[in-house]
């Protein structure tokens, strides 16, 4: 069985969340909600398409302005294009994953399985961005790394959101520390719900199959311990898979989603040690050390660990 340390993230974010609380509740105003780019466009019934172009649609005027780069440098766009289209990546990949979970609900797993896999293909293409950004040398990445400040991919959201829906819902400040208020309460409300696990293990509980109370309930705010029960249900969907067929199908996606982000932070790593060898990340980590310990954890335990027995 593979080992895992339950982390209570309820206290950590509910603090940092309270800390700077200015609303005088738990959630957001709704101009707090709102894109940072309000919508100008005429968006009335367009049968024709008259008033609509590709820039219009797409509203390139304002996604293009929004690279601006703080050095001399020219390599810094490229810097800049690889983070910003991996955030856009990032925001579809939220976007299915919520979608799968909703869908695993009510037992929509067809569906569930066609966003979660969609999801992997998209890793799939975000690991091959490192290929482009490794084309910056350290000589280049030295120039640039003085205007970066203590901004660090550590403090994106989207990935922190990924994270809590696939189920790492560990977190420490170095996580936080940068967030805005607003990011902070997705977080906290992203954490307050299950995981794309906890509903499989549902679907599993509803097919017949034996997974503990414990594990059904369990609050939100902790990640999923291994369980020797639930092993033994993947072990029986396995065994079963013409009888389980829905629960088999979910198995290997969510297989193949855990395989697809572990490649993607393996390709994070060995780009990070390739341009910046063993110095301190610009986000207060220990750099290479740290992303390599973020390599070791596993989302869906069971699924991986129940090979062993078959």
């Amino acid at each position: 069985m593979l080992a895992a340390k339950a982390v209570n993230g309820r206290n950590i974010v509910w603090r940092l969340v309270r800390k700077s609380n200015r609303f005088g509740n738990n959630d957001p105003p709704a101009s707090a909600q709102k894109s940072g780019m309000e919508d100008d466009r005429d968006l009335s019934p367009d049968p024709a398409g008259a008033n609509l172009s590709y820039s219009s649609y797409l509203r390139l005027d304002q996604l293009l302005a929004c690279q601006s780069p703080l050095s001399p440098s020219h390599e810094e766009p490229l810097f800049i294009a690889i983070h910003q289209t991996s955030e856009l990546w990032l925001k579809l990949c939220l976007h299915e994953l919520e979608a799968a979970r909703s869908s695993l609900m009510i037992d929509e797993v067809h569906l569930a399985n066609r966003m979660i896999s969609r999801v992997s293909k998209i890793f799939e293409l975000l690991n091959n961005s490192w290929d482009v950004l490794t084309t910056l040398t350290v000589v280049d990445y030295v120039k640039i790394r003085p205007y970066l400040g203590n901004s660090s991919g550590l403090q994106s959201i989207q990935y922190r959101l990924i994270e809590s829906i696939m189920g790492n819902k560990n977190i420490d400040e170095r996580h936080t520390n940068k967030l805005n208020q607003n990011e902070k309460h997705s977080l906290f409300e992203s954490m307050s719900k299950s995981t794309i696990y906890d509903e499989s293990l549902k679907l599993l509980s509803r097919r017949g199959l034996s997974i503990p109370k414990i594990v059904l309930d369990r609050d939100p705010f902790y990640n999923h311990e291994p369980s020797e029960d639930v092993e033994l249900a993947w072990k029986a969907v396995y065994k079963s898979s013409d009888k389980y067929r829905d629960c088999y199908l979910i198995a290997e996606t969510l297989s193949e989603l855990e395989y697809r982000v572990h490649l993607w932070r393996i390709g994070h790593l060995k780009t990070i040690e390739r341009i910046i060898g063993n110095k301190m990340g610009t986000g207060g980590t220990s750099g290479v050390s740290y992303l390599a310990n973020v390599t070791k954890h596993v989302f869906f335990p069971e699924i991986a660990s129940v090979r062993g027995l078959l």
